[in-house]
């Protein structure tokens, strides 16, 4: 069975400390994880700056992504059957950005368009690409300097029974 898990909506910014300070200063809006040039806020949705190197720039180009006219977001999911997905979509004929695809922090990740050509972006569960990445020989310190992900969150993925 193929499970997809509703991660957040990711909002495109254009200076992630300006966008940060904004939303950081809405009532009841806080952060969960800050990576940097992607914060996660606890009610479910995200910011991402806009990178000229990341694949969904390159694909796109950055002047869709930073012109007012066009939408710049992505709903994003995760889940532990990122293979099968894939091979579902495809069979559909469906339009990818495109297809798996590791991103700079390591996790796999497709990019594809719904009918209202909507960006929608499923990647690998944070502990599946975690213990993917550890497993390939990583030491847990390598993979938190990899994804951001903090150690001790690394230590509790990859040893969920053993107490920090």
């Amino acid at each position: 069975m193929i499970d997809l898990k509703n991660c957040s909506t990711a909002l495109f910014v254009k200076n992630i400390t300006i966008s940060k300070e904004f939303y950081c200063g809405l009532p009841g809006l806080t952060i969960d994880m800050d990576f940097g040039k992607n914060v996660i806020f606890k009610n479910g949705f995200a910011i991402w700056e806009i990178q000229n190197d990341h694949i969904i720039t390159k694909k796109l180009g950055v002047e869709n992504l930073t012109s007012l006219k066009t939408n710049r977001f992505e709903l994003y999911f995760e889940t532990d059957n990122l293979t099968e997905i894939c091979q579902y979509l495809l069979s559909r004929n469906t339009r990818f950005l495109h297809t798996v695809h590791e991103e700079p922090w390591g996790q796999l990740t497709i990019r594809f368009f719904d009918p209202d050509n909507h960006l929608i972006e499923i990647g690998e569960s944070m502990k599946q690409f975690v213990c993917r990445l550890y497993n390939q020989g990583l030491t847990a310190m390598e993979v938190s300097e990899k994804t951001s992900v903090p150690l001790n969150e690394v230590i509790r993925l990859i040893k969920p029974d053993k107490p920090l």
